[in-house]
């Protein structure tokens, strides 16, 4: 059973996901919020697979939320849920830690096949977005799908730092730094650090 939490500062947006996802065996909605402190507050007593999020919150924005709640529970994945289309809502969202971005007309079949992509650690974006994201790239404009600390950890790498060096930069294990490595480069689809490193430069991601 993937549990799933939804957060939007509109009841309408909340009680339409609900009605998408009721008959579903697979998925349950385990409680909703339409704030940021109220989600942070149940994520304290509760577990919850995806948290599907909102940027505009009345207390702090979903950005910061995503951040907040990455940092403080790492195996939680979120999913942006708004009305927003520009790569930069995009961009920093996934540098907060976010694994998909959807847009708020998403059909039923999209949100759970959003849901099944994201729980196997891989990104996901609404259809709509790809001419968005292909239109930027056109634009020389580089979209960053790397979370902030797999900017942290590639930008060390490029430096020539080792996972025990970098694990002691940044004060977490060498486990974990070779997790954002492997992480790296799925992500970047390459399988060595000679080209990660070419990659990173080429693309302008140092």
């Amino acid at each position: 059973m993937i549990k799933l939490y939804i957060v939007d500062d509109h009841s309408v947006v909340i009680e339409g996901v609900v009605s998408l996802l009721q008959n579903l065996e697979e998925i349950q909605v385990c409680g909703q919020a339409q704030s940021a402190s109220e989600c942070l507050l149940f994520l304290q007593k509760n577990e919850v697979d995806i948290v599907l999020m909102d940027i505009n919150l009345p207390d702090i924005n979903g950005v910061e939320l995503c951040a907040k709640v990455k940092a403080t529970y790492p195996n939680t994945k979120i999913i942006a849920l708004s009305t927003y289309n520009q790569i930069s809502y995009i961009n920093r969202m996934v540098a907060s830690g976010a694994s998909g971005y959807l847009l708020k007309n998403i059909t039923k079949e999209e949100l759970i096949l959003a849901i099944n992509t994201v729980l196997k650690g891989k990104n996901y974006f609404s259809r709509e977005l790809q001419e968005t994201i292909n239109l930027s790239k056109n634009k020389g404009e580089n979209v960053n799908f790397l979370t902030k600390r797999e900017n942290d950890i590639l930008k060390l790498v490029v430096e020539g730092l080792t996972n025990p060096q970098i694990g002691e930069k940044l004060f977490i294990s060498t486990d974990t730094v070779d997790s954002h490595r492997k992480n790296l480069h799925t992500k970047l689809n390459v399988n060595n650090t000679a080209l990660l490193v070419r990659y990173a430069i080429e693309n302008g991601l140092v």
